[in-house]
């Protein structure tokens, strides 16, 4: 709509993703998912403009998930870009886990949480859904063993890049099973036991 502010808008869809949280809570969910806050996509080129709208969406997206239990794990999923002008920001969302777009990028989009000293949950891709290869599970693990020289192993959690609508089942299934046989052998070689 052009005759409300995107400002107002922004806000009207965080009291209705609040609303749809409280939902899913109530239906027992204990984790959610409030995906792609897409940061970086609307961001004005002129850098005047940019506090003024990092803190509207922060703040909206905030404004979403704030009613949530404490006990509810909060996730959101920030897709290919780079992030390195608005890291702050997404600091600031307050987010329990980030799963980020990490597999093209040679784990640049890692090192930018990392150079922030980002300390919550953090799941960088852990292979390129858009390929149509299964990743073999050594592949994964070495992957999985260059987060952990990043970062530490309480903040990191495993998942694929993004979502897998692109991929056939077949492909799907074959490589969500490598990557949890390449997590499963990580955390026994690293002694983690409560997971």
């Amino acid at each position: 709509r052009v005759d409300i502010p995107r400002k107002v808008q922004a806000m009207q869809i965080g009291l209705a993703l609040r609303d749809e949280i409280a939902d899913l809570e109530g239906a027992g969910c204990q984790v959610i998912q409030v995906d792609e806050p897409a940061l970086r996509e609307a961001m004005p080129l002129r850098p005047a403009a940019r506090d003024d709208y990092l803190t509207w969406t922060v703040d909206s997206f905030r404004l979403a998930t704030a009613g949530a239990k404490s006990s509810t794990q909060i996730h959101t999923h920030m897709c290919y870009c780079e992030f390195e002008d608005c890291m702050d920001a997404i600091d600031r969302l307050d987010t329990d886990v980030n799963s980020i777009e990490n597999a093209r990028s040679d784990d640049a989009t890692l090192k930018a949480f990392q150079d922030i000293g980002y300390g919550k949950g953090l799941g960088p891709g852990t292979y390129d859904i858009h390929s149509p290869v299964v990743p073999p599970t050594d592949f994964i693990s070495t992957k999985i063993k260059s987060f952990l020289a990043c970062m530490q192993k309480e903040h990191l959690f495993i998942n694929p890049d993004c979502g897998l609508k692109t991929r056939g089942w077949p492909e799907t299934i074959d490589a969500l099973r490598n990557m949890v046989a390449a997590t499963k052998a990580i955390r026994a070689e690293i002694a983690v036991t409560n997971y």
